[in-house]
């Protein structure tokens, strides 16, 4: 299929500065044989005794530095991933080249070696934290939220769900930011299971396709982690399997053999598009309103059919959804 066949005109005031409060007080659109406008307080309505609801708790790392280049430049950087020779990062500056000194604060770096793809450059770095940097993110690094977000957000919490544990993401899973405990307790009270499985969200899930024909696009590799004790709970699943997220969907299907979900610790590089066949037995996806030829916009197609979500997309343009990051959800039946 062609990237063009994945896109749609957005007005841009429909592009969610800031989350609501409370979290499940988003719009929810559900979209089965026909569309239903709710709350997403309300998902509960659609969830019965013996289903399976299967939650993200990857951690957004607060990976976001701002500084200056020994020159004085303002520089930001975004820590990606540990190697063994430094850090891989994402930078934003003039003249970043190697042997450039970036000061972000009282933490020095410098660059080893820029390394140039078809998606852009990435920077492998050296910091003077002897090998304390995480510890130095929690305390002075920012969530890196996405670039069509301009306000800054006053709580570092606010984008991170309510039931992440483990730290490793770089983007939140967006999906489960409506959850509250207080919702997911309503959820459990109707004897409905809940299941976790973790994604580390990479650059790969938002990188730019930038080939026309999508099957040439190849996906970074993420890191997915499935315990016994989860996969036994999903594949115990008598009802339902709700997936929430499209990076949830995502380690289900990079963990399934033979319809059933196995334990699993390793990096995926799986790009699901249209005509894709799931292999787990998914039955329904809540996920937010994702970007124009996306890489989630299009696994989505893939679980809903293309004509089918745009179709609800333009619904949803037309009744003033919030979309992206911050915007409201969507509750998908294959």
């Amino acid at each position: 299929m062609k990237l063009c066949e994945f896109d749609y005109d957005l007005p841009k005031e429909l592009i969610a500065q800031s989350p609501v409060e409370p979290r499940d007080a988003s719009r929810l659109m559900v979209v089965g044989q026909d569309i239903k406008h709710r709350y997403f307080r309300d998902i509960p309505d659609y969830l019965e005794k013996g289903d399976t609801l299967v939650l993200n708790d990857s951690r957004v790392i607060p990976a976001k530095l701002k500084g200056k280049k020994s020159t004085g430049g303002h520089v930001e950087a975004l820590v990606i991933s540990k190697s063994r020779d430094g850090y891989e990062c994402l930078i934003q500056g003039k003249n970043i080249r190697e042997g450039t000194q970036i000061y972000f604060g009282e933490l020095e770096a410098t660059v080893l070696e820029v390394k140039k793809d078809n998606s852009g450059a990435r920077y492998l770095v050296e910091f003077n934290c002897n090998g304390n940097l995480n510890s130095i993110l929690e305390k002075t690094g920012e969530a890196p939220l996405p670039p069509y977000i301009r306000q800054k957000l006053d709580d570092r919490e606010r984008y991170q769900t309510v039931y992440a544990r483990k730290n490793g993401s770089i983007a939140a899973p967006t999906a489960g930011l409506h959850f509250t405990d207080g919702l997911l307790d309503r959820i459990k009270k109707k004897d409905v299971s809940i299941a976790y499985v973790t994604l580390h969200v990479s650059p790969g899930t938002f990188t730019p396709v930038k080939v026309e024909d999508i099957e040439k696009h190849i996906m970074e590799p993420e890191y997915i982690s499935v315990s016994k004790e989860n996969a036994d709970i999903i594949n115990c699943t008598e009802g339902k399997l709700i997936a929430a997220g499209t990076t949830t969907a995502k380690a289900l299907e990079s963990s399934c053999v033979d319809g059933r979900i196995t334990v699993k610790e390793d990096f995926s590089r799986l790009f699901i598009y249209p005509p894709y066949r799931f292999r787990s037995r998914i039955d329904a996806l809540i996920t937010n309103f994702h970007l124009p030829k996306s890489t989630l916009l299009i696994l989505v197609s893939a679980f809903a059919g293309r004509e089918r979500l745009l179709t609800a997309y333009s619904e949803a343009i037309s009744n003033s959804y919030r979309f992206y990051s911050f915007g409201d959800a969507m509750l998908v039946f294959r």
